[in-house]
């Protein structure tokens, strides 16, 4: 993400993106004989997770239709116990690495090497092509405190998944899409008109 905080008063502050001072895990020096065998288990836990989810939505999908399964009550929960698993690792790699981890996010990337939109057999008019951006700003506490701000991001990734797939339903190319926590998410066509603006 680009742009400092004052362009996005949303943007997380120092605390959790910029300096984080000297000592532990956010300090300057290397981390040496870390053990990360509680982020595998972190990991364990979200693969064990996502292969339940697997099985779930494959028998509720020999149960029902797309739609009724979607919105089965087993496949909801499943969905929400991977997004608290998501937000656990985040904080885990946190607090034990002082990173911040990108890994809940989902790209649909349909550019070639060269940054152009990849040929799908249709003829793409750069004045079809747009982006749109839905924003939050969140605050409070949820009812259980399982939930929380970190694991918002998992809420917007699956949000974001549902808006994808009808889109495309309904005959669009969606060549990316993504969600992040502070500012919007730029895409390739945000920063070429960034770099085309002239200096003030």
């Amino acid at each position: 993400m680009t742009g400092g905080h004052d362009d996005h008063p949303g943007q997380p502050g120092p605390d959790e993106h910029g300096s984080h001072g000297s000592h532990g895990s956010h300090g300057e020096e290397p981390l040496r004989e870390l053990d990360p065998a509680d982020l595998h288990r972190a990991v364990d836990d979200i693969a064990a997770t996502l292969h339940a989810y697997v099985d779930t939505a494959a028998g509720v999908r020999g149960e029902f239709g797309a739609a009724e399964a979607d919105v089965d009550p087993r496949v909801l929960a499943l969905e929400s116990h991977v997004a608290r698993l998501n937000a656990t690792l985040y904080q885990l790699i946190h607090d034990r690495l002082g990173m911040h981890a990108e890994l809940t996010g989902m790209t649909v990337d349909g550019h070639d090497a060269e940054g152009d939109l990849e040929d799908d057999g249709h003829d793409h008019d750069e004045d079809d092509l747009d982006t749109f951006h839905l924003g939050f700003v969140v605050t409070g506490q949820a009812h259980s405190p399982e939930v929380t701000l970190t694991s918002v991001l998992g809420l917007i990734d699956e949000a974001g998944a549902e808006i994808a797939r009808r889109l495309l339903d309904q005959g669009f190319t969606v060549p990316e899409w993504g969600s992040a926590r502070g500012g919007p998410v730029l895409f390739d066509e945000d920063e070429d008109e960034d770099d085309e603006e002239p200096d003030a």
